[in-house]
């Protein structure tokens, strides 16, 4: 066994299908991803130093020339790239994955539903809560990761193009990982978590403290495995029928042009037209 630090980090934004290609990479053989998922170190743990870091990547064999971690947050943190440069270089591998501001926000909102930390409106949501837009601020975000890397070391992916097409997707990612291509199976391509609602709403808190509680003393692993347990989900979980929540085109439009001129600023900066991609009118 050989300790090594990562060389390759998703940074986010959340709701953006990071759960998902957390499941996809750790199975691939010559990619090492810590079973723990949100490791949260260079926002929130980043005082426990790069020993404790490098003590979930212990594992690592040789042939697996890939080592990384999926966590969602580091896109919206200000610190982390600036430490993520003077820990593991300019040549770490960064990616992101991009969806409609609009649709993620909303995704935010049923997430927050489902473990009953708000029973508002979508728009009391959007009114209380600045980082349901303030993730999806994508120029402002890349913008800081730009001042550390260069662009060509950042994937930058569509959700889109997940929904669409999986197996494309994760082709293109691990084009340029330079790892050889794997054959997603069924429940690969099936959706791991989609929208949901709790069974029981002081249960789902309860679940959701005790992961933060978790994570607190060092137990990020452990708490990986109990989210990637089907058996914990469907305990805590129903999916969501005919009572779901529905998106108002006000509410959609109010997001858009809250949000428009970053993502004019990003479609620059990336070279896509997003826009046109995510069907916003003009």
């Amino acid at each position: 066994m050989s300790e090594r630090l990562p060389n390759f980090i998703y940074i986010g934004p959340s709701k953006a299908g990071s759960t998902w290609l957390h499941e996809v990479l750790i199975r691939h053989p010559q990619i090492y991803m810590c079973s723990g998922k949100d490791l949260y170190f260079f926002d929130r743990y980043f005082e426990r130093g790069i020993g404790w870091y490098a003590g979930h990547f212990r594992d690592v064999r040789v042939e697996q020339r890939v080592v990384g971690e999926v966590c969602q947050e580091y896109l919206s943190s200000a610190e982390a790239p600036k430490r993520m440069r003077s820990s593991l270089g300019p040549e770490l591998r960064l990616m992101v994955t991009l969806r409609d501001p609009v649709a993620r926000a909303f995704s935010g909102y049923l997430y927050m539903r489902k473990h009953g930390v708000f029973d508002g409106s979508f728009r009391q949501a959007l009114d209380s809560r600045p980082g349901m837009f303030d993730h999806s601020r994508y120029a402002t975000l890349l913008s800081q990761y730009l001042e550390y890397f260069d662009l060509s070391a950042i994937h930058c992916a569509l959700f889109d193009d997940l929904v669409e097409d999986a197996q494309s997707f994760i082709d293109a990612l691990l084009a340029w990982l330079d790892v050889d291509q794997m054959a997603l199976d069924e429940s690969l391509l099936a959706a791991r978590l989609p929208a949901a609602k709790a069974r029981s709403l002081p249960l789902a808190r309860a679940a959701k403290l005790g992961a933060n509680w978790a994570r607190q003393h060092n137990a990020a692993t452990l708490v990986g495995m109990v989210k990637r347990s089907s058996v914990v989900q469907q305990a805590l979980y129903v999916r969501l029928g005919d009572d779901k929540p529905r998106l108002s085109e006000d509410d959609a439009m109010y997001v858009r042009e809250v949000l428009r001129p970053e993502i004019v600023q990003v479609e620059k900066m990336l070279g896509l037209d997003l826009r046109r991609r995510w069907d916003w009118p003009e």
